[in-house]
């Protein structure tokens, strides 16, 4: 079915460059998603195994982009990479279960970073998760090991130390259990972590090496079973001025870590329940619920931007009052005019804060028409993924002055469109990265891929 999409796909901005059958793809809703196309660069590292990525990506104090190409398999790990700008060269930094000291332990893999990298004293610090999964009751589950191999021992937090290029592990917080989302206080030297597969909040401070498990948050997170089952939050939100984390359940609630207690309580007068995200059962593991997918923190207004996964709005966050304002719907202008929520059944992550502090970029999809008609997928999934084929859009949206523009759909030379795209990372220059399916040859690996700075003529 993969192939065939794609065929259509390659087809379809064929007939459009060629001037082939104009009646049949509106070039205004078509493969374009507008006038304007964006030509994405891609890249080699090197690595023919690597597989879709969630995050895994940032830019370092010294202008590199510094990326994570996941895995599947139970024995090759997850290889962390770099790419320079002034050179173009890449590097292959290291093999994750190397990294966390289990090289030579025949456990399953460390398949995955499922964050973004965050820089700390010249390092830049992370944490790993599991790739090898098994589909039970069609969601993702940990899968138990092949014989002769021991089985997943658990996410690290790790750093990375950009000048001797060395990593250094700060261990397991949960064994067994992998590291969903996390994110650092880089003020106070302070990791904050959600386990998977049961939501657990976890802490490590840098300065005195200690470890704290604060419990699940989520029921049973996304090993629950019925009406025990949540999605778990995949952004935790850092304020750097008082060291307070927040993030959000599958039902809507807000949680509030405070660092100077080190207590872990529920936001009360507000939440993500909103009429705009739509409408949710918490307790089905296709959508992320109520909870935001991405968030970032606005210095300028001392308060959070992010985006609802599925629906694609953008809301601001004040955490001094607290109050969330919805603000506008962050999609594409083809998803906006034809109504539809974003094919990706959890919504999109590739959301960030610009180099400038001021602009918000956001990878997202885009309907595809032939013949008048909307390609479509699933109606429904048990799972995170794409329910169909989509065309892949660059969003900016000016904060101080609430401007947004999409910059049109993004397509390879060969025409091509990036696929499972849920990463971002954008250079000091303005160049727009992500981690995207690239198909050569016969064979589709994920790879670096590069966007030319939308505002550069």
């Amino acid at each position: 079915m993969r192939k065939h999409t794609g065929r259509i796909a390659v087809l379809c901005l064929l007939a459009i460059c060629l001037g082939f059958n104009s009646k049949a793809i509106s070039a205004e809703q078509g493969c374009a998603g507008g006038k304007h196309q964006l030509l994405a660069k891609t890249y080699n590292s090197g690595f023919k195994l690597a597989h879709d990525t969630y995050n895994g990506m940032g830019v370092g104090s010294d202008g590199k982009i510094y990326y994570v190409l996941c895995t599947q398999p139970h024995d090759v790990a997850a290889q962390m990479c770099s790419f320079d700008p002034a050179t173009q060269e890449i590097k292959r930094i290291g093999d994750l279960t190397e990294a966390c000291g289990e090289k030579e332990m025949k456990a399953v893999a460390q398949g995955k970073s499922h964050c973004n990298f965050v820089e700390y004293k010249g390092k830049l610090y992370f944490s790993t998760h599991t790739g090898f999964y098994a589909i039970i009751d069609d969601m993702e589950k940990m899968a138990p090991p092949p014989p002769g191999w021991k089985p997943y021992q658990g996410g690290h937090f790790l750093a990375y130390d950009m000048a001797t290029g060395k990593f250094e592990d700060f261990g397991m917080p949960l064994p067994g259990e992998a590291i969903l989302t996390m994110n650092m206080d880089n003020q106070r030297g302070r990791l904050y972590g959600l386990t998977w597969p049961t939501a657990h909040f976890v802490t490590y401070d840098v300065a005195t090496k200690k470890m704290k498990d604060l419990g699940p948050t989520a029921l049973d997170g996304e090993n629950g079973k019925g009406a025990r089952y949540r999605t778990i939050c995949r952004s935790l939100a850092v304020n750097p001025d008082d060291g307070s984390v927040y993030f959000t359940t599958g039902d809507g609630a807000i949680f509030h870590y405070s660092y100077a207690r080190e207590k872990l309580e529920t936001v009360n007068g507000e939440n993500m329940k909103k009429d705009y995200f739509g409408l949710y059962d918490p307790t089905f593991s296709g959508h992320m619920g109520y909870n935001w997918r991405m968030v970032t923190w606005y210095p300028s207004e001392k308060m959070f931007y992010g985006v609802h996964g599925n629906s694609g709005y953008l809301f601001r966050f004040d955490p001094s009052v607290p109050r969330i304002e919805v603000l506008d719907r962050l999609t594409s202008l083809p998803s906006q005019r034809s109504g539809m929520y974003d094919q990706f059944s959890y919504g999109y992550l590739g959301f960030t804060l610009g180099p400038d502090k001021r602009t918000l970029y956001y990878l997202t999809g885009g309907p595809i028409y032939v013949d008048g008609k909307r390609v479509t997928g699933k109606d429904i999934t048990g799972k995170g993924e794409a329910k169909g084929l989509e065309n892949l859009h660059l969003i900016t949206y000016d904060i101080p002055t609430r401007t947004y523009r999409d910059h049109g759909a993004i397509f390879y030379a060969d025409g091509q469109r990036p696929l499972y795209v849920n990463s971002i990372a954008v250079g000091l220059d303005g160049t727009v990265y992500t981690l995207a399916r690239i198909t050569e040859n016969g064979h589709t690996r994920t790879d670096l891929i590069s966007i030319a700075n939308p505002f550069k003529k």
